[in-house]
C-alpha cells in the first residue's frame, strides 16, 4: 500500500490569528477529508498519517475525531506540551485512542531553537516511549544543532524529521545543511520524511533543484529511514498532489518506491495495514 505519511486537516473557525493568513487564498480555506480523497484515489494512496497544525488539545481531539470516522487515517500525530507538569498523564490519556501514533512539538515556531535540547522534556520523552509514541520533529536547519543533542539523550526515541528539515533550496544552501543531517542520520532511531521540500523550492521547484537534496537524504538515512509525504494541502502553496507525487517517483530509485513510498511509515509509526485481498 501507498502511505502519504504527512498531511493536514482543518477548519478555518478554529484558526483565528493563527497561519494561514487571508493572503495565503490556496489553502485559506477549510479542508477536510472530502477534499483529499479524490486525490488519494487518482494516486493511488491507500491510507495517510494526519499531522497536527495547531499547539492545542482541541486540535488533537479533532484529528482523532476523523480518524475514527475515516478509515484511510491511519494514525494520527497530534499535540501535547511536552513540559507541562502533567505531561505524562496527558501523554498517558491520548495514548489511550488507538489513531494517536505520535506526537509533534511545532519546534519551527518556538522562540528559542535550543527548546528542544532540555531536561526538562525527559518525563514527557519517558511517557512516550512508555505507551510507544514516536516523536515528529518539525524544525529548519538552525534547529539541528539542538535536535542532534535531544536524539543523542534519547536513543530509544523513534524521531522522523518533518521536510527534510526544511533545506533552504530557494537560495541553493546546502553544504551546512548536509552536514548537520549527516550527524542525525548517523543515530539509528531518527527517520526522516521526503516531504515539503518543492514547498521550500521557491522558484526553483524543477527536479534538476531538488535532486541533490532528495538524493542527499536516500543516501543519509538509506531507503529504510525515509517516508514519503505530500505535506498537503500546504503543498498546494507549491504544486499539486499528483505532481509532487510523479516528481518523488522520479528521484527515488524504483527498487526503493515499496519501503519509501508505504512500507517504511507503515513500520515507523506502527500502522495497522488494511489486507487488500480481504
Amino acid at each position: 500500500m501507498r502511505i502519504d505519511a504527512h498531511q493536514h486537516f482543518w477548519l478555518l473557525r478554529d484558526r483565528r490569528g493563527e497561519w494561514p493568513p487571508p493572503e495565503l487564498a490556496a489553502i485559506h480555506r477549510d479542508v477536510l477529508p472530502a477534499d483529499l480523497e479524490p486525490l488519494l484515489r487518482s494516486c493511488g494512496i491507500g491510507g495517510t498519517v494526519l499531522v497536527q497544525t495547531l499547539q492545542n488539545g482541541d486540535d488533537t481531539r479533532f484529528m482523532l475525531d476523523l480518524a475514527d470516522r475515516h478509515p484511510f487515517i491511519l494514525g494520527v500525530v497530534g499535540w501535547a506540551d511536552l513540559k507541562a507538569p502533567d505531561a505524562p498523564a496527558e501523554i498517558a490519556r491520548l495514548a489511550g485512542h488507538p489513531a494517536l501514533k505520535g506526537l509533534r512539538p511545532m519546534l519551527q515556531d518556538l522562540a528559542d531553537p535550543a527548546w528542544i535540547d532540555d531536561p526538562a522534556l525527559d518525563p514527557a520523552v519517558a511517557a512516550m516511549r512508555a505507551h510507544g509514541l514516536r516523536f515528529d520533529a518539525l524544525v529548519t536547519p538552525d534547529h539541528l544543532p539542538a535536535l542532534t543533542a535531544f536524539a543523542a539523550r534519547h536513543p530509544d526515541l523513534p524521531i522522523v524529521i518533518d521536510h527534510g528539515a526544511k533545506p533552504r533550496i530557494a537560495t541553493g544552501e546546502f553544504a551546512g545543511w548536509r552536514r548537520a543531517m549527516a550527524g542525525l542520520a548517523a543515530l539509528p532511531a531518527l527517520h526522516c520524511k521526503l516531504s515539503g521540500l518543492l514547498t521550500e523550492a521557491g522558484g526553483r521547484r524543477e527536479p534538476a533543484a531538488l535532486r541533490p537534496y532528495v538524493e542527499t537524504l536516500l543516501e543519509l538515512f538509506g531507503p529504510d529511514r525515509l517516508l514519503w509525504g505530500s505535506d498537503w494541502p500546504v503543498l498546494r502553496l507549491a504544486g499539486d498532489y499528483g505532481e509532487w507525487l510523479a516528481m518523488c517517483l522520479d528521484l527515488v530509485p524504483e527498487a526503493d518506491h515499496p519501503a519509501v513510498f508505504g512500507g517504511n511509515a507503515a513500520a515507523f509509526y506502527g500502522l495497522a495495514v488494511p489486507d487488500p485481498g480481504r
